[in-house]
C-alpha cells in the first residue's frame, strides 16, 4: 500500500489503524516509520496542505542534530539521505586536531574543540557517527516522508484533528466533519498541540522572559549591524546572513503573546532598540515570534493516547534541541508502541516510555532556562555570563558542555550493573566487516555474543524474530563478552567475562516476549 498525500479519504474513512499519528512533522514522521518498520498500519493527520514552509527553508530550517539523532537516523538507514550536512558547512565539527576552532556554544558562548577531552568518552569507536551534524527541516521531513511512503503509511493533509475519544479498545478521531478510528493515538502536532489540550494533559512549567523574533528583511544600511551574535543592553540580535536577523527583545514575551500584528514598523523599532542603532527597513518578507517559555506535560500518556515533540515538552528553541529532543521521543515510542501492539510486549513496557523520557525532556527544559538566566541584561546575569565564560574556557568546562549540547551523555536509568546499560551501543566493527549500527535497520533487537556461547544462542532463539543473534568478535570489545541491545540502540544488559544467563533473562523480559507465551 502507497501512501496517500492528498485530501480524498473515502478510502480510508472506515479502516482502523493500528495508530493514528496527529502531526507529519519530523517527529510525527519519524514515529510513523517506527511504527511501519514493525509491520504497523499507520494513518498520519496533518493540518498544513502544503509541506513547503518559508521557515523551514535555508536558513531558518537549518538545525544542528545531536550524537541521539545522528545515531537513531544512521540506525534506521536513513543518514545516508540526508544531503546537506555534506553542502554546508558545519562549524561544529570536522576541526583539526588540538584547535581552538569553536564546536558548540551555550548561550552564545563558545566551547572550543582543542579544550575538549575526548577519552572520558570511551566507548565512542572511529566508526561512530559525528558529534554534530547541520540538517535542513524541509529536507529533514522529505526524507522521513519519502520512507513512510514505502513502509505504506497513509498520510493526509489538510486535515487537522479537532476532537478525540476513547471508548474500549478505541480512540475515535474527529477532523472537522471526517471522523477515523485508530487503537491507538499518537499526538506529534506541536506546541499548541490540540491532541494535549483535548486529551485533558497538564503543561506545567514556567513563563517567558523574552520574545524572540526571526525574519527575513532588506535593510538600507546593513553595515550599521554587525555581523555574528551581538548581545547589547536591551537584548541580542545576530545576522546569520545578510538580511537574515534573529532578535532578542527581554519584554518578558509580552509582543509574542499579544494580538498585534507583526508589521515592519514593529520589527524595526525593536531591532533599533535592541541594536541601539537607527537602522533602516526597507522590505519584510518572512516574520515569526517566539519565546523561551518552558512546559512539560505532567504524563506522556492518558490511556490510548500518547504525547510525542513538542506537544510533551517546549522551551526555547536555543541551541536547536527541541528537534533533536522530539526525534528522541519517537526513537523510544515507536518499537515500544509497535511491540505491545503485535502482543510482542510485557505489560510495562509503554510505561518506560514516560519514565526514560521525561527526565531526558525536564533535564533539556532546565538546560534552556539556564542558558535564558545569563543571557538576560541585568547585572546579575552579567556577572554570571563572565563565570561561564571562564569555565567553558578550561578543558573541564568545555568536555562537560561538548557532552551536554552533543547528546553523548544521554542516557536511560536502566537499574543494571554494568556501566554502559542505558547508554547507547557503541558502533562495533566486527570482524567479519559488519558494523552493528548498520545491522539495526530492521529494528530488531540484538543479542551480541563475541565468544560464541551456545547458551545466549539458545537464549536467543526463544524470542524468534524479536532479537537477532550476532556471534562474531569486534576489532575493539573494551573487556566485553556479550550485550543485549534494544531496538532503539540502547544497551540493555552487557556482560564481561563469563555471561549470567540467569542475569541476562531477567533483563530480557524486561524488553522482549519469548516467542511461545
Amino acid at each position: 500500500m502507497k501512501a496517500t498525500l492528498k485530501n480524498n479519504t473515502s478510502a480510508q474513512d472506515h479502516a482502523i489503524y493500528d495508530v493514528i499519528v496527529s502531526g507529519a512533522g519530523p517527529v510525527g514522521l519519524f514515529l510513523a516509520c517506527e511504527l511501519a518498520l514493525a509491520k504497523c498500519s499507520v494513518l498520519v493527520l496533518e493540518k498544513a496542505e502544503d509541506p513547503h514552509s518559508p521557515l523551514k527553508q535555508l536558513p531558518f530550517g537549518i538545525r544542528g542534530l545531536s550524537v541521539p539523532t545522528i545515531e537513531a537516523l544512521y540506525r534506521r538507514g536513513l543518514l545516508k539521505e540526508l544531503e546537506i550536512h555534506k553542502r554546508v558547512k558545519n562549524p561544529h565539527s570536522n576541526a583539526p586536531s588540538g584547535s581552538r576552532r569553536q564546536v558548540g556554544h551555550f548561550a552564545g558562548i563558545p566551547f572550543r574543540e582543542g579544550d575538549i577531552d575526548v577519552s572520558q568518552w570511551a566507548y565512542r569507536l572511529p566508526s561512530s557517527t559525528d558529534t554534530s551534524l547541520i540538517s535542513e527541516m524541509q529536507e529533514l521531513e522529505t526524507v522521513l516522508a519519502r520512507r513512510t511512503e514505502a513502509l505504506g503509511v497513509v498520510i493526509m493533509r489538510g486535515l487537522a484533528i479537532t476532537n478525540f475519544h476513547q471508548t474500549g479498545g478505541m480512540v475515535h478521531v474527529q477532523s472537522g466533519d471526517k471522523s477515523f478510528k485508530g487503537k491507538w493515538l499518537a499526538g506529534c502536532d506541536g506546541a499548541r498541540s490540540i491532541t494535549r489540550k483535548a486529551g485533558g494533559f497538564e503543561f506545567a512549567g514556567t513563563e517567558p522572559e523574552f520574545t524572540g523574533y526571526t525574519t527575513r528583511v532588506d535593510i538600507a544600511d546593513p553595515e550599521k549591524l554587525s555581523s555574528g551574535r551581538i548581545v547589547t543592553s536591551t537584548g541580542m540580535y545576530m545576522q546569520s546572513q545578510p538580511g537574515y536577523v534573529v532578535i532578542q527583545d527581554f519584554d518578558g514575551g509580552a509582543f509574542h503573546h499579544s494580538e498585534k500584528p507583526l508589521t515592519l514598523e514593529h520589527v524595526q523599532d525593536v531591532l533599533r532598540r535592541v541594536s541601539n542603532t537607527d537602522v533602516t527597513i526597507n522590505a519584510l518578507h518572512i516574520a515569526t515570534t517566539w519565546t523561551d517559555r518552558a512546559r512539560q506535560a505532567t504524563t506522556y500518556r492518558n490511556g490510548r493516547v500518547f504525547l510525542a515533540g513538542d506537544a510533551a515538552h517546549i522551551h526555547s528553541p536555543l541551541g536547536g534541541q527541541g528537534l533533536n529532543l522530539g526525534l528522541g521521543d519517537a526513537m523510544n515510542l515507536g518499537w515500544k508502541l509497535a511491540a505491545t501492539i503485535q502482543n510482542r510486549a510485557p505489560e510495562s513496557l509503554l510505561d518506560s516510555y514516560y519514565a526514560e523520557r521525561y527526565p531526558i525532556g525536564a533535564q533539556v527544559l532546565d538546560w534552556s532556562r539556564a542558558q535564558v538566566a545569563i543571557m538576560n541584561t541585568s547585572l546579575q546575569a552579567r556577572a554570571l555570563n563572565a563565570i561561564f565564560r571562564d569555565l567553558m574556557d578550561t578543558r573541564d568546562g568545555a568536555t562537560y558542555f561538548a557532552g551536554r549540547v552533543w547528546g553523548i551523555n544521554t542516557h536511560y536509568d536502566l537499574n543494571e550493573s554494568h556501566s554502559l546499560t542505558g547508554h547507547s551501543v557503541p558502533n562495533f566493527e566486527l570482524e567479519d566487516g559488519a558494523i552493528i549500527g548498520e545491522l539495526m535497520h530492521n529494528g530488531q533487537g540484538i543479542l551480541l555474543d563475541f565468544d560464541s556461547n551456545a547458551s545466549l544462542k539458545i537464549l536467543a532463539n526463544t524470542y524468534g524474530d524479536q532479537m537477532k543473534y550476532v556471534s562474531v568478535r569486534a576489532k575493539e570489545q573494551f573487556g566485553l563478552s556479550a550485550i543485549l541491545i534494544r531496538p532503539d540502540g540502547i544497551v540493555a544488559w552487557a556482560s564481561e567475562g563469563t555471561p549470567d544467563c540467569g542475569e541476562l533473562q531477567k533483563a530480557a523480559v524486561r524488553w522482549f516476549v519469548p516467542k511461545d507465551l
